[in-house]
C-alpha cells in the first residue's frame, strides 16, 4: 500500500511539475510572438488607412463630376439673385440722351466761374465776369464757319486790308484738335477771300516754324488748339495785338459726343488761354468773343 501510494503521489508530483513547466515556456513564447506580430498588425493597419483614403477621394471626385444634389441647386436659384451695380454714366451717355443745343454766352461765363471759384477771390470774380457787349451773337446749329463769320464779320474785307502787323492776326479761331481745324480751314475759303490763314496746333508742325512764319509776314487768320495759342503767346511767337475776334468752336462734337469744353485737358487748355490776356483784352472791349 505505502509502495503504491508513494508511486501515485510521485507520478502526480511530476505530472504537476511538467505542466508548469510547460506553461513557463509558453509564457516565455507569448511576448516573442506578440512583438513579431505587432508589426504586421501595424503594416495592415496602415494600409487599410490607405484603401479608406482612396475610396474617399473617388467617391468625392465622383459628387464634384455629378455636381450639387438637387436639394442645393434648388436652394441656390430660391435665393435672391444680388443686384447688379448700375454703371456710372459717362459724358457720351448723357449727351446722347440729350438733344444738341447751341452755345450761349451764358455758359461761357459759367465754366468761368466755376474754374476760377477756388482760385479768385470773390471781388476777382467778379472782375472776371464779361459783358454782354464782349460778345458775338452766337451761332444757331445752322450755320457752316463761313457763313456765320459772314454774319459775325460783315466787313471782313475791309478789317483784312487794314491789318499789317506781324506775329500777329485779326481772327483766331480756336477747335479742340488738329483734325478738326484743317476741317474748318477748308469752310473758311467762301469767307476768308485774300488772307492768308495759319495752322496753330501741335501735329506733325514744330512751335519754332509756326514762330517763323508768324515773323515772315502778315497773317490775318489762325486757326488751332488753345494749347498750342497758348504756348506761342507765352514764347511770344504770337501777340494779341491785333486780335479783334475769337470764335470758339464751342458745338462741334467729336465720335463720343464731346464738346471742347467737355474734354478736360482741351478746357483747362481753353482756359489758360482765356486767363493770358483774352478776358482782358474783352473788358476793355477790343476783343469780340463768338460761339460758333
Amino acid at each position: 500500500m505505502g509502495d503504491d501510494l508513494g508511486d501515485d503521489w510521485w507520478t502526480q508530483g511530476g505530472n504537476s511539475d511538467a505542466s508548469e513547466s510547460e506553461e513557463e515556456t509558453k509564457r516565455e513564447k507569448r511576448p516573442r510572438e506578440e512583438i513579431k506580430t505587432q508589426p504586421e498588425k501595424r503594416k495592415r493597419n496602415v494600409a487599410e488607412k490607405t484603401n479608406k483614403a482612396k475610396k474617399k477621394k473617388k467617391t468625392h471626385v465622383q459628387e464634384e463630376a455629378a455636381g450639387p444634389p438637387e436639394n442645393e441647386t434648388e436652394n441656390k436659384s430660391s435665393q435672391p439673385q444680388k443686384k447688379r451695380k448700375k454703371k456710372k454714366k459717362t459724358i457720351t451717355d448723357v449727351l446722347a440722351a440729350s438733344e444738341p443745343k447751341p452755345g450761349r454766352p451764358a455758359d461761357l461765363q459759367d465754366l468761368l466761374a466755376q474754374y476760377f471759384s477756388d482760385k479768385r477771390s470773390v471781388i476777382e470774380q467778379e472782375e472776371l465776369k464779361l459783358q454782354d457787349s464782349c460778345f458775338l451773337s452766337s451761332n444757331d446749329l445752322s450755320h457752316t464757319l463761313s457763313s456765320y463769320l459772314k454774319q459775325v464779320c460783315p466787313k471782313w474785307a475791309k478789317i483784312q486790308k487794314q491789318h499789317g502787323e506781324k506775329s500777329s492776326v485779326v481772327l483766331l479761331v480756336v477747335c479742340s484738335s488738329a483734325l478738326r481745324a484743317i476741317d474748318l480751314i477748308k469752310q473758311l475759303t467762301t469767307f476768308k477771300g485774300e488772307a492768308r490763314v495759319i495752322k496753330l496746333f501741335a501735329k506733325h508742325i514744330k512751335i519754332e516754324e509756326q514762330v517763323k512764319l508768324l515773323q515772315r509776314g502778315v497773317t490775318h487768320v489762325g486757326v488751332g488748339t488753345p494749347g498750342r495759342i497758348s504756348a506761342l503767346i507765352e514764347k511770344e511767337g504770337l501777340s494779341l495785338q491785333a486780335l479783334r475776334f475769337l470764335v470758339l468752336d464751342w458745338n462741334w462734337r467729336d465720335v463720343k459726343l464731346r464738346r471742347m469744353a467737355d474734354i478736360p485737358e482741351i478746357k483747362l487748355d481753353l482756359l489758360k488761354l482765356l486767363e493770358s490776356g483774352v478776358l482782358a483784352a474783352c473788358r476793355e472791349n477790343r476783343i469780340k468773343v463768338g460761339l460758333f
